[in-house]
């Protein structure tokens, strides 16, 4: 076999968040039909939002003990593996048992491997020997996006043509992507974080350190911005706005992943760290308006249009507080980006909860769960301004200890 290298490593990775988006996207394609064909209401739908994310945040919060245990590659691999165990029993469980318990059961399996993925894939790709990884993290998260264009896609092409009643045969044909790429990593080079002869941060230290803690609520912002209206997406389109599945489906949850994917390729080809507080503060506020334009509009084209936006708003937010918090707390490691992604899940799965419970109070308006669930990209926009403060501030104190 051809020695693999570390474009190979990086391939492995991007695919591995394709296999992210199926975790976290599928599902939510089938949620009007879980309703309709199993009666389960809208607050057991919420609850197989909140539990898909807090089960990868209670994953990614013993992040630093799984990889320290299992190593980076053991560690990709399981998550693969896991992943597709949950696809492989959402296929059959729920006409097996009770269907909202094997619906429940399948989502935790698949849940725990979109755990692992977030605790593994970053640092894997920040260790790799590449120039300008801020820009390579953009692509790398830019890959979920198009793997959610894939997912959402396929999908809605299947449920066109095949039936949406197929649905089960489907989920099966989606674990193949993750079992193949699990056997890929036993190939692929991999490399630690913290080179040999360095030490990473310890977890009581990281915890001290004051960046950290505002990069984690960032995190949490973003995740919560990101989600709260991808995850609501196609129901929104569906039940909230009456038009077709097969139209809110594209144009709703497909044009908001194309878009998120434009804006994090766009930031790889022309952004760089020096401009990355300011393109964030920017998306912060897009995605506010997109929010208002969702929520408020009262006009079905419009609202799609806002709903595509939040994905061109948000697309930089992840990424982008990873690669700033990489570059400004030295020697985080596993245990900082473990961190950071337990911050992005809960803030995933706090978003759509929001949006889910308010709605629910409000007689099943999504619009209404929308307009509350502005207060996300509005939380971002003030805590990088605090980061742009502070980091002035550190930036003036500097430049006086040289003149001194």
């Amino acid at each position: 076999m051809k020695k693999l290298t570390f474009t190979h490593t990086l391939g492995a990775c991007f695919t591995g968040y394709i296999v992210q988006a199926i975790v976290n996207l599928f599902a939510p394609l089938l949620f009007v039909t879980f309703g309709n064909s199993y009666g389960i209401p809208l607050s057991g739908i919420t609850l197989l939002i909140t539990l898909n994310f807090a089960i990868q945040l209670t994953v990614d919060l013993m992040g630093t003990f799984i990889v320290d245990k299992m190593g980076y590659k053991a560690t990709a691999i399981a998550a693969n593996f896991t992943a597709a165990a949950g696809l492989i029993l959402l296929s059959f469980l729920p006409d097996l048992i009770d269907p909202y318990a094997g619906i429940l059961l399948s989502v935790i399996v698949y849940s725990a491997g979109g755990g692992l993925f977030e605790i593994v894939m970053s640092p894997i790709v920040e260790a790799c020997p590449t120039k300008n990884k801020d820009r390579v993290m953009a692509l790398l998260h830019s890959s979920y996006c198009w793997g959610s264009v894939i997912v959402i896609g396929l999908s809605t092409v299947w449920f066109e043509f095949v039936g949406i009643d197929k649905w089960q045969l489907l989920s099966l044909m989606w674990a193949i992507l993750p079992v193949l790429n699990g056997v890929f990593f036993f190939f692929v080079p991999i490399v630690p974080l913290i080179k040999e002869g360095e030490r990473g941060l310890k977890l009581g230290e990281l915890l001290k350190n004051g960046y950290f803690w505002l990069f984690a609520a960032m995190m949490l912002a973003a995740g919560s911005a990101e989600q709260a209206v991808s995850q609501w997406a196609s129901s929104f389109a569906e039940s909230g706005l009456g038009v077709s599945k097969t139209t809110g489906d594209l144009v709703g949850p497909l044009s908001l992943s194309v878009l998120m994917g434009v804006a994090r390729v766009l930031y790889a080809r022309f952004g760089g760290s020096d401009k990355l507080m300011g393109v964030l503060l920017c998306c912060a506020a897009l995605t506010v308006g997109a929010y208002l334009m969702a929520a408020l509009s009262g006009n079905a084209v419009a609202a799609l249009v806002g709903v595509a936006l939040t994905g061109f708003g948000t697309g930089i937010m992840w990424p982008g507080t990873f690669s700033l918090a990489s570059g400004a707390v030295k020697g985080g490691g596993t245990a900082m980006f473990a961190l950071l992604a337990f911050a992005g899940d809960a803030g995933c799965m706090l978003g759509p909860t929001l949006v889910g419970r308010v709605a629910d109070a409000a007689g099943g308006d999504l619009s209404s769960g929308i307009a509350a669930g502005t207060v996300f990209p509005a939380m971002m926009a003030v805590l990088v301004v605090i980061l742009m403060i502070l980091r002035g501030r550190e930036r003036r104190k500097n430049d006086l200890t040289k003149i001194g």
